[in-house]
């Protein structure tokens, strides 16, 4: 929600003083214009601070002017003086006062661009906080779907996500769970709405009457969910019922049975946690804060989410293991530990202490299926599950035929590795890749070259490991090839990146 204009004429920084329209403080401002016009409102939207010396304006002219501004909706006028004018004149104090729209007087000591930069950061902070809010909403719905109750929880915790209520119904229109304050007649009125999301195009419905606002969603081939409030549903609003209804999706699928809903949801909560980008919010939070209110940030999220994988680990130090099985249900169903799908591989928690007998679990599995294993981690936190996971996939691509299971550890010591100075290494290393590493991870060109490489130039092989067509996988080969400035059918050129890759 935007600041208001009583937050704004509070700072006092800008010193500010309302002259009329006090009762109307509360409206929010969404930006600052700066006009000299007599009749700025061509270039308004609505809703914006405006702000004038009153250069072109006389008193005759205050009473067409701010009725001019209250048609456009503005939320207020501020009359700069010390220059045109030595104060504001009375004639718009008056036709303030009589249309209801607050005149705040800014002094010449206050330049109207730092009354902008202040509307600037107070809008940004606000966006934060609604950023934050729609990130911590989306892991605690995560978390819900983890738990036994999955589709319960996260029906509960929807309803109070948005202060209102939450339906979820099966394919035919039934209820299956309900939370919030709803009943029967409102669960009827939705039926003619659940025929025009069978006979079309599946799509999202938002329906509003005077005093409630509700979305309906298709949950793939096996329901629907419906929400609703008494407010209009904002962006964020938007965003946790769109991240609900991904869930309720992944919870319901049933063409692989219910553990392999179990696994996508294993998988979603994997992939929340890897690939939350760090944040930093826009001020410090005041060591006064209470946990409960302190905003919550993307990493917050994911420690969150972290929290509860490890809470079906032993403590400890772990491993990552990287397993090549076409069945990550059944290999899941058949490990004590957690689990989840990546790609075209299935990723392993396994507690040191039992390392060994999960690695046999895995190949007895499999029948016999590759297994890369990372270096142990001393606890379960997001920077090192994230390397480890990285070094786990690196020894399943070395693992072969003759050598099912690879340690990461094992590769440092094979070779050309073993002869050169680990130093030196990492430093050739990173200035070799260094074109590709800066280009950033928009198409994962390292990952791309290093399967490519693997699989000695195969582009089918290749691509098929990474779960693309041929022809991205040409296109990346040689967007790689371009940064690099090498060519890569040279052998030598070849041997040297694999040497980058491999440290």
């Amino acid at each position: 929600m935007a600041p208001t204009l009583r937050r704004v004429t509070a700072i006092r920084a800008l010193d500010l003083r309302v002259l009329a329209g006090r009762e109307a403080l509360d409206q929010p401002v969404r930006w600052v214009a700066v006009s000299e016009l007599d009749d700025p409102t061509p270039f308004l939207e609505g809703h914006e601070l405006v702000l004038t010396t009153g250069m072109t304006l006389t008193s005759d002219d205050a009473e067409p002017y701010v009725s001019r501004l209250v048609a456009r909706g503005v939320a207020g006028l501020g009359f700069g003086v010390g220059l045109t004018h030595a104060a504001v004149p009375s004639t718009f104090v008056a036709a303030a006062r009589a249309a209801g729209l607050p005149l705040i007087e800014v002094p010449k000591d206050t330049p109207f661009i730092a009354v902008g930069k202040a509307v600037s950061e107070l809008l940004a902070a606000e966006q934060y906080e609604e950023i934050s809010r729609a990130f911590a909403a989306q892991g605690r719905l995560t978390r819900a779907a983890l738990q036994p109750a999955g589709l319960s929880a996260v029906i509960d915790l929807l309803a109070r996500e948005i202060g209102g209520w939450a339906i979820l119904f099966d394919e035919s229109g039934e209820v299956r769970h309900a939370a919030g304050p709803w009943d029967e007649a409102r669960a009827r009125a939705l039926a003619p709405e659940f025929a025009r999301l069978r006979g079309g195009t599946p799509s999202i419905l938002a329906l509003a009457t005077p005093s409630e606002h509700v979305i309906v969603q298709p949950l793939g081939r096996h329901g629907f969910f419906a929400v609703g409030a008494e407010r209009t549903f904002s962006p964020i609003g938007h965003t946790i019922v769109n991240a609900a209804g991904s869930l309720l999706t992944l919870a319901l699928e049933q063409g692989r049975g219910p553990r392999a809903a179990h696994s996508h949801i294993r998988a979603a909560a994997l992939t929340l946690l890897l690939h939350t980008p760090p944040s930093t919010p826009p001020q410090s939070t005041p060591a006064s804060t209470p946990p409960e209110t302190a905003p919550s940030t993307p990493a917050s999220v994911a420690a969150a989410v972290l929290a509860d994988i490890a809470e079906e680990l032993p403590a400890g130090p772990i491993a990552v293991l990287a397993c090549a099985t076409p069945d990550p249900d059944a290999l899941a169903d058949a490990l004590p530990t957690f689990s989840a799908p990546r790609g075209d591989h299935t990723i392993v928690l396994a507690p040191e202490t039992a390392l060994d007998h999960i690695i046999e679990i895995i190949e007895r599995t499999t029948a016999h299926g590759r297994v890369g294993v990372s270096p142990v981690i001393p606890a379960l936190t997001a920077p090192d599950l994230t390397t480890a996971l990285d070094q786990a996939e690196r020894a399943l691509a070395a693992a072969g035929d003759e050598t099912p299971v690879v340690r990461f550890g094992d590769l440092a010591g094979q070779g050309l590795l073993s002869l050169i100075d680990p130093e030196a290494a990492r430093t050739f290393a990173a200035a070799l890749l260094e074109p590709l590493t800066r280009y950033g991870s928009r198409t994962d060109l390292v990952e791309s070259l290093r399967v490519y490489l693997a699989c000695n130039g195969h582009w089918d092989a290749a691509a098929q490991r990474l779960g693309v067509h041929r022809h991205t996988l040409r296109y990346r080969i040689r967007r790689a090839a371009d940064l690099l400035a090498r060519d890569l059918d040279d052998p030598s050129t070849r041997a040297e990146l694999w040497l980058a890759l491999s440290i």
